[in-house]
């Protein structure tokens, strides 16, 4: 049977960086993804969800942000703070049956939400 030809996930995200080997550290060091190359990734939700041009839900300076899905945010953000890396989390952003939110931005200012999805959503 032939294939229907669609897309079936991300296949990768690519971005322009001053530092792009400092920028990969920090990725790698703090947050556990892969340098250059292949990331695999657990299965579960991916949102692909363009925002009006004026959202207010990150910095006005930025067309894009990253959300990466994690399995258990409390810790990840103990050792991101233990690295000296600035959290921003507020109960107002948790969603029910979405799961909790945080933010960080990399040391380029980039924007990186961590989300780790309640159970229904997994």
């Amino acid at each position: 049977m032939a294939k229907a030809g669609r897309v079936t996930g991300i296949g990768g995200l690519f971005f322009r960086a001053r530092d792009p080997e400092a920028l990969t550290a920090w990725y790698r060091d703090n947050l556990g993804v892969a340098e250059i190359g292949q990331w695999r990734q657990d299965e579960g939700p991916t949102v692909f969800a363009p925002f009006p041009a004026d959202t207010d839900y990150w910095g006005a300076g930025r067309q894009w942000m990253l959300n990466l899905r994690v399995d258990a945010l409390d810790p990840l953000l103990d050792r991101l703070r233990a690295a000296g890396v600035e959290v921003i989390r507020k109960d107002d952003w948790d969603t029910p049956g979405i799961g909790r939110f945080a933010r960080i931005h990399d040391p380029e200012g980039n924007p990186v939400e961590l989300w780790e999805p309640a159970p229904e959503a997994r």
